[in-house]
């Protein structure tokens, strides 16, 4: 595999808000003046308070995407149970997509869940991110509809989860 997946640190932090915001604003997913924008430019929470892992290029340690993990319950956990891990803003950069950035991400999410003795995963998505929901469903992610929920009156979040 050309990348490299570990766990952030404080130097990647402006990289992964500006990843993490591109993906989302940037692709059309979240608006742009709303207060998530300013949270997914702002990775030191996500650092401080869940996992922050990154993908690198190994040739040159260009940041490729990133992902927080959280346990259920914790901070960062917006749908999952304690048994749980949860994903939350799975971001790859226009430049690194095709490159198997975002799988990795979620395989090393999946694999950090596992470490942690947890059963399985819980996460939410917008509608909108349909070629995330193919790589979900391809890793064996299931839609769980009786989890969605709103985030915000007009915002549907839909579920997707894992048992391991």
């Amino acid at each position: 595999m050309d990348i490299v997946i570990r766990p952030a640190v404080e130097s990647d932090l402006a990289a992964v808000g500006a990843v993490t915001h591109e993906a989302f604003v940037g692709d059309g997913h979240s608006p742009a003046d709303g207060p998530y924008a300013a949270q997914l430019l702002d990775a030191r929470p996500r650092f401080d308070q869940a996992e922050l892992l990154v993908a690198v290029d190994p040739a040159d340690g260009q940041l490729l995407g990133c992902v927080t993990f959280a346990v259920g319950g914790t901070p960062f956990a917006d749908i999952a149970a304690p048994h749980e891990g949860e994903i939350r803003m799975l971001a790859v950069s226009g430049a690194a997509r095709g490159r198997g950035v975002g799988e990795g991400l979620v395989r090393a999410s999946m694999a950090r869940s596992r470490e942690l003795g947890l059963t399985g995963m819980a996460f939410s998505t917008r509608p909108s991110m349909t070629s995330a929901h193919r790589l979900y469903e391809r890793l064996g992610f299931l839609r769980t509809p009786e989890r969605d929920w709103d985030v915000r009156p007009g915002v549907r979040l839909l579920v997707y989860t894992l048992t391991f």
